[in-house]
């Protein structure tokens, strides 16, 4: 006896075995009871999401001559119920749209639907894949669709319902078969299993569950190639060997790495992935999911029903979960759906793999310059993609070639000099605060960060009387003075200077007051290039974004 697969084997046969579309299994019931049953039905959804098989159901409802009316239960065992099990009833007619796509097929269709059934109380005819159907066939079809003879029915079913002319979708009852969850395709493949007696591990079902896509025929059809390779108990680790799927535990380690910014150990996991057989789209693919489940736990928490994981897979997900935060993974996978395409159709599509993870193990080096101006709005560091380290610690610093004991001469030593600078200032005036407004301004830099000693250093101690210090920003620094002003940052900059000048209460800021200038050039006189380009980059706004991104401005554009 020729074997039949578990898709076919294990295929519904009434409504109350539908796995995953109730609501629609219920509302033809309903139908049925109701003797409310339509001339014609459009079932769409994508592949293997049981639309064939509800049509043959609903077929065997109508016809099960067990019964002498439609019946929500057919028996399955009277002659018509078997001859639509397998295809070969005469009053159920199953037509492939593909290869039967002419007109002359649905005219031939349309004149044979006159006769009545041989057998049956209907004449049940059901189109797969209609929407490959001609314009001209579609059209042929109308008029006995619109008002077709009491004993004709009629089932189409499509996996494009878009291709499916208005007119035809106008005149049947349209149903939208959703996709299978993965927690319901995965308890079925633990029946079926359970059915044919093979032993199983627990972590094989839920990554086999989710690469079938929402498709109940896709996962039986994978689960059929596994149990094919003739090993038992089947685990997860078959998946990586017979079916291609990326090992996980690879997966988490190329993220982990990516989470360390660890550029080496970053390009090291690409190259295992790849030596085991997996191609660079299969990694794209792959951390599009991982991350998706990261940024879920990440917003939601570990135990969110969002995330279809093991509970191992969830302790994991909320460990590498706190090396990211939410925009650095929603960046990441927007990054890297569009690097999807262009690794699918590059020739090099391994070197624009490793340069993007390198980019996002390496992202806390890059900053723009919305990042840095809401840096500097907001009085505290942009959001950061993953945990920095120390300078010191950093393989990256300029310090990593030293030795620990270097290194920690290095730390005494600047923590000495922070001391020193501490001891300096107990005892001031506004002299001595002034020849000390540098190193202030470094502090500022340690403590308060790039952002806020940017916008403070055209500001000089002008006065100190009555313990309130106030700076002076320079004549073209109105911008800066009011960034400093808000948000904030005028208290952090007042809390800060008070532990460093001992009498000090409360920071003032004002403007200094523009010098006239002897000789100015009229409306009329134009300004040389070279002039315009020296007022820019003399400009505090300008040079507060340029020391944030420590970059060089290479060229000017006039608007």
């Amino acid at each position: 006896m020729s074997y039949t697969v578990l898709a076919r084997k294990y295929r519904s046969q009434t409504f109350d075995d539908v796995v995953g579309q109730d609501p629609i299994a219920q509302t033809l019931k309903n139908a049925i009871k109701t003797d409310r049953v339509a001339h014609a039905y459009l079932f769409t959804g994508t592949r293997g999401v049981g639309k064939t098989t509800m049509a043959r159901i609903l077929a065997k409802a109508l016809n099960c001559r067990s019964v002498d009316k439609p019946t929500i239960k057919p028996c399955c065992q009277c002659d018509s119920c078997i001859a639509v099990n397998v295809g070969e009833d005469i009053d159920v007619i199953e037509i492939d749209g593909a290869s039967n796509n002419r007109v002359d097929e649905i005219r031939e269709l349309r004149e044979n639907a006159i006769y009545r059934p041989a057998r049956s109380r209907f004449k049940i005819y059901i189109i797969d894949e209609v929407h490959m159907l001609t314009v001209s066939a579609f059209n042929a079809l109308l008029k006995t669709l619109e008002e077709p003879p009491s004993h004709i029915k009629f089932i189409f079913a499509t996996t494009e319902p878009n291709k499916v002319i208005a007119t035809i979708q106008s005149r049947c009852q349209r149903f939208d078969f959703s996709n299978i969850g993965p927690t319901v395709i995965a308890q079925q493949l633990k029946s079926v299993l359970k059915q044919e007696k093979i032993k199983y591990e627990e972590d094989l079902i839920l990554p086999l569950a989710k690469m079938a896509n929402g498709s109940m025929r896709d996962g039986l059809s994978l689960l059929d190639r596994l149990i094919s390779a003739g090993v038992q108990p089947l685990s997860a680790s078959l998946l990586e060997e017979f079916l291609g799927c990326p090992n996980s535990e690879k997966i988490w380690g190329l993220i982990e790495h990516i989470g360390n910014s660890d550029a080496a150990g970053t390009l090291t996991a690409i190259e295992g992935l790849i030596n085991s057989g997996i191609v660079e789209v299969q990694i794209v693919d792959s951390l599009i999911d991982y991350m998706r489940d990261l940024m879920v736990v990440k917003s939601t928490g570990p135990d969110s029903q969002l995330v279809i994981l093991t509970d191992q897979q969830r302790a994991r997900a909320a460990e590498l979960a706190e090396k990211f935060d939410v925009a650095a993974l929603v960046y990441n996978i927007a990054t890297l759906e569009k690097l999807r395409w262009a690794v699918k159709n590059s020739d090099t599509s391994r070197a624009l793999l490793e340069a993007s993870l390198l980019r996002f193990a390496l992202s806390e080096h890059f900053l723009n310059v919305d990042q840095l101006l809401t840096q500097i709005k907001s009085g505290a560091p942009a959001p950061i993609k993953k945990k920095v380290q120390r300078a010191v610690d950093n393989p990256s610093s300029p310090l990593s070639h030293f030795t620990s004991e270097e290194k920690q001469s290095v730390n005494r030593e600047l923590q000495a000099t922070h001391t020193e600078f501490q001891g300096s200032i107990e005892s001031f005036d506004i002299q001595s605060m002034k020849d000390n407004w540098p190193d202030t301004l470094k502090l500022i830099n340690n403590e308060l960060g790039p952002g806020t000693a940017g916008l403070l250093s055209t500001t000089i101690p002008s006065r100190f009387e009555d313990g309130i210090l106030t700076l002076e920003f320079g004549p073209s620094a109105t911008m800066q003075r009011r960034m400093c002003e808000s948000n904030g940052r005028m208290e952090q900059i007042q809390a800060l200077l008070s532990k460093q000048y001992s009498g000090l209460t409360k920071l003032k800021f004002e403007t200094a007051k523009p010098e006239q200038v002897e000789t100015q050039a009229t409306p009329t006189q134009a300004k040389t290039v070279s002039q315009k380009r020296a007022e820019l980059l003399n400009d505090p706004a300008v040079k507060t974004v340029l020391m944030g991104l420590d970059a060089t401005v290479t060229s000017i554009e006039e608007e």
